[in-house]
């Protein structure tokens, strides 16, 4: 039962329609099944959030054109026009909470929440400092750790999807009893029967033993390596199903013709959020073939609750969700013939493959690893802080 309904203002920088907004749109949508009224401010929450759609490409912004340093100081100075959509978003709702999304260089949140003493919820998804220095190109490093440390530093609560993460806001000098830990969910679609038939007869897979992976691939996400899998294995009933697209997407292509399994590739392109749990359950192997060693993959979510036989890297945010043996296979990560190896016990072992997906599906259960669960600890959490103010 919800102790009492709230007024929830959900701050976040999110444009795009990937995997970020999809746990946008799931956690505010569970948030208002409980009974509490959301209200967001973001740069385009106009209508539905549901009618937002995946798409290739998106143009060229200004990060293409600029010079790094001034771009990542127009980054810090958005936080002005977005303090002032926030504040009016809370003059004209005046919600109890502020829920935000944490975003590198956006302090808009922080700002709103010691203007008016509002209880300040922060998810983190990701060290965004560490990851863009690492990946994106980061031009002024100290300006954006000093940024990042002062988000987390300000916030009531910080919610980190994974252990892993959590050690390193409390490394930046979070307290650890401001720190809760929330992985990501899964939506009801994957929970419920789904017919995997319609999709394996759209791509011409009703008699092949599918390798699938979701998502948009980037060359780090090791599929290449699955694609010289089938190469070795020399079975045509073997066939590998990306679902969704990336800009790699030629590189594999190639390498698959290279290898002579052109025709065991198939890459659907772009699929929208209500068909995804059709393309998942059209899988009889589930691939994360790697992993930031920080995340709280979407994807792996999913694959538990469709109960896949799961192949992933014995990191240890992984290990956080599943047991190599017990209901997944893992194996070292970067380890090629590791993985290889895995590959081939559960191409071969359909029994194991069976009990490893009933395994998975059941530890989601078991953990909660819904929206829905989500919601309800975020809402214990908010009105604890909430009854704190009032003493």
């Amino acid at each position: 039962m919800v102790r009492r309904a709230m007024k929830i203002l959900y701050s976040h920088r999110t444009k795009s329609a990937d995997g970020q907004y999809v746990h946008i749109r799931a956690l505010t949508d569970a948030l208002r099944a409980r009974g509490h009224e959301l209200i967001m401010a973001g740069p385009d929450d106009r209508g539905s959030a549901a009618t937002r759609k995946l798409e290739n490409g998106g143009g060229v912004g200004a990060k293409s054109w600029l010079p790094r340093p001034v771009y990542e100081i127009a980054e810090l100075g958005y936080s002005v026009p977005a303090y002032l959509r926030l504040a009016r978003a809370f003059a004209a709702g005046r919600p109890e909470i502020l829920y935000e999304r944490y975003n590198l260089f956006y302090h808009s949140g922080v700002r709103l929440a010691l203007a008016h003493r509002l209880p300040f919820l922060l998810e983190v998804n990701a060290p965004l400092a560490e990851e863009r220095a690492r990946h994106g190109g980061l031009a002024l490093k100290g300006l954006a750790r000093r940024s990042e440390s002062s988000i987390w530093r300000a916030a009531d609560k910080v919610l980190p999807v994974t252990r892993v993460l959590a050690r390193m806001i409390e490394q930046a000098g979070v307290r650890p009893e401001n720190i809760v830990i929330i992985p990501n969910g899964v939506e009801e679609a994957f929970l419920s029967a789904v017919d995997p038939r319609p999709v394996r007869a759209r791509y011409g897979l009703s008699e092949k033993l599918v390798l699938g992976f979701t998502g948009f691939v980037r060359d780090w996400h090791g599929v290449d390596r699955v694609i010289r899998f089938l190469a070795g294995a020399r079975r045509p009933d073997l066939h590998l199903l990306v679902v969704g697209d990336g800009d790699v997407r030629p590189a594999l292509e190639a390498e698959a013709a290279a290898l002579g399994v052109a025709s065991q590739l198939t890459i659907t392109g772009i699929v929208q959020r209500e068909d995804m749990a059709q393309h998942v359950a059209a899988f009889d192997i589930a691939l994360q073939p790697a992993v930031v060693p920080y995340a709280s993959p979407l994807k792996l979510i999913e694959y538990m609750a469709l109960g896949k036989a799961i192949i992933a890297p014995a990191r240890d945010n992984i290990q956080e969700l599943l047991t190599d043996g017990v209901d997944a296979l893992l194996f070292p990560p970067d380890d090629e013939d590791a993985l290889r190896h895995r590959l081939g016990a559960l191409v071969g072992d359909g029994a194991l493959r069976d009990k490893l997906g009933a395994a998975a599906r059941a530890s989601l259960l078991r953990q909660n690893l819904t929206w829905a669960g989500n919601a309800k600890k975020v809402e214990r959490l908010a009105l604890d802080l909430l009854e704190k103010r009032k003493k």
